[in-house]
Parts: structure tokens; sequence; C-alpha cells
């Protein structure tokens, strides 16, 4: 199989704590199509800050074939991190992917990847997709930044995608606008992936009952959510909610039951204490900002509804994930 001349090459720009998953999920079905179609079709490098051996969340190295500095000829380059991940010389390293882009480079980020790419600069201007878990975090970070829960965002040249199956579909999207449909249905029944999924689908939320989705509940509760989810910071009274989706608030309580298996103002409330939590885990914040963030006036009270939820504070949850950081960069659960 040699290189032909409409070869398209992807970089995947990994630091330290990068999930595996991802960058799995994205370089398979490139090697399936590849092999199916007879052609080298697509070509891929591991691309480190320096060269250097990475490793990933799941504790396995790997060794880049560029370093971010090389002479680099791509079509795309897409960032793999956590959501802490940092250059280890922030200056040089963001005008180096400035200067690619400005070359016509397409740069993206996969799931934590979009905090590095974020801070770069590149996503100014363009709209992205934030994995839910990390969503308080970036809009901590970034409040003014324009972020939607679709699996996957392609804004003119970015392109951000959620997680692991969904940088599968973007895949399959490559694949199909350079191989046609039936090697993409080849390389999908190969890995028993049953849909594509493009822009436009939403990303599946689970519920604070494990078995459902939120795509899965009756509108007047999905709604009460959405409207739960916009007032984190500025909570809403549960009553003033169920007026807003027609609903009393005696209806309301038991159709949250029969959904969720909680009540509104529980259910709310646990809302709150999972976007503190991914402010602990995913941010340098003090107790105090987090605090604000999530709609308490002191401290004090976030930490004790903290701990009956969590069964820890947030300075020992803290404390915990920092046991697997090592210097400034190396972030996981990712």
């Amino acid at each position: 199989m040699t290189r032909g001349e409409s070869t398209t090459t992807l970089g995947f720009l990994i630091f330290p704590g990068f999930p595996m998953s991802c960058l799995t999920s994205a370089i398979e079905p490139l090697r399936a199509a590849n092999e199916i179609s007879g052609q080298a079709a697509f070509d891929w490098k591991l691309i480190g800050e320096t060269g250097a051996r990475v490793e990933s969340s799941a504790h396995i190295w790997f060794d880049p074939d560029r370093a971010l500095t090389d002479d680099l000829e791509l079509d795309y380059l897409f960032l793999l991190s956590g959501p802490l991940a940092r250059f280890e010389t922030p200056r040089p390293s963001n005008g180096r992917l400035r200067s690619l882009s400005r070359h016509g480079v397409r740069v993206g980020g996969v799931s934590g990847g979009v905090f590095p790419l974020a801070r770069s600069g590149l996503l100014a201007g363009h709209r992205c997709s934030v994995h839910w878990c990390y969503a308080a975090a970036f809009a901590a970070e970034f409040p003014d930044h324009p972020v939607e829960d679709d699996v996957i965002i392609i804004d003119r040249d970015r392109l951000t995608v959620s997680g692991a199956a969904a940088v599968f579909d973007l895949m399959l999207g490559l694949i199909d606008a350079r191989l046609g449909e039936e090697v993409t249905t080849e390389v999908a029944c190969w890995f028993q992936h049953p849909l594509m999924r493009g822009q436009g689908v939403r990303q599946k939320v689970p519920t604070l009952r494990r078995e459902s989705t939120s795509d899965m509940l009756p509108p007047s509760v999905a709604e009460a959510i959405r409207i739960f989810g916009d007032h984190i910071e500025d909570p809403v009274n549960v009553d003033d909610v169920a007026q807003l989706v027609g609903l009393s608030p005696r209806q309301l309580e038991r159709n949250f039951k029969t959904a969720t298996g909680q009540s509104p103002s529980r259910y709310y409330r646990n809302l709150r204490m999972n976007a503190a939590r991914q402010l602990v885990l995913y941010s340098n914040d003090s107790m105090a900002r987090i605090a604000a963030a999530v709609g308490y006036g002191a401290t004090a009270p976030l930490v004790r509804q903290y701990r009956r939820a969590f069964g820890a504070t947030p300075q020992q949850d803290r404390q915990k994930i920092n046991l697997f950081r090592v210097e400034r960069n190396r972030p996981i659960p990712s």
C-alpha cells in the first residue's frame, strides 16, 4: 500500500494524561479504511510538545513520531488531553499552533483537548462541543465562550468532539467524504458501530437515575432540568419552574419522581453538587469561587452538601485527585 498524492494526513497532539480511548477511536477506523480500500487514503502522526514519551490516562506510554516544533505536513491536527493539560512552554507552543492554523491546518480538540485549544486562542469566535462532564469547568474558565452539547461541532476550520465514540463518528465522516459510502459502511460494520452521528446530534447525558438518559425523559421533566441547568449559579425556586413548564408543583413532583426517582428539589441540589465536583476536580478555583459558581453564598453549606452527596469534602476529593498528578500537567481522569 503506497501513499498517494491525495493522502489525508492527521496529527494527534497528545498531552500527558490524554484519553487513550480517544486516540484509538480516531486511528482504527482510518486504518480499516486504508485496508478496505487498498490505498493509503489516510496517514497519521503522533505529536508531542517536545517529542518525549507521553503517558496516557491508562498509564500506557506512547512515543510521538514528531515534536510540535518539527516541520509538520498535516491536513488536520487534533489535541487530545484532560481538562487541566497545559503546554510546558505555553508561549512558543501556542504560537506554533496558531502558525499551523494560519498555514491551512484544520485544528480540533477531542474530549478535554478543547481546554488547551481554547487557551491557545484558536477557539475564539468559534462554537465548540464540550463533554458534559467538563461543561461546568469549561464555563468557569471561559465564561464568554459559546458552547453546545452536540457530540460534534464543525465550525469552519475548527472541529471539536465530545469523546471517544464521537471521534469515531467524525473519522467515519472523513472516510465518507474521501472514499464514499460503501467503504464507510464496511468500516462501521467492522467495528459493529451501527450509526454514524454527525453535527446536530446531542450528547446523551445521564440523569441522576442510572438507567435513563436525558433524551428518555418526559418533555416537562426535560424542560425543568434544562431550566435547573441554566440556573446553577443563581438558583431558581422549584415552584416557579413548575409554573414555567405548565404544571402545578405537585404534578412536577410526581412526574419527577416517576422519571428520575427523586424530587425536583433533590435532583436540582444534586445537579449543583455535580457541577461543584467538576470544578473541584477539573479546575484550580478556590472553594469560595466554587461555592459562588454553584449558587452558595458561603463555603460551609457547600461543604456540608458536598460531603452528603459524595462521602468526602471538596478538599479531600481534590487531594485524592492530586495524588495522580505529577508536576502541573498530569491531569486524570480524562
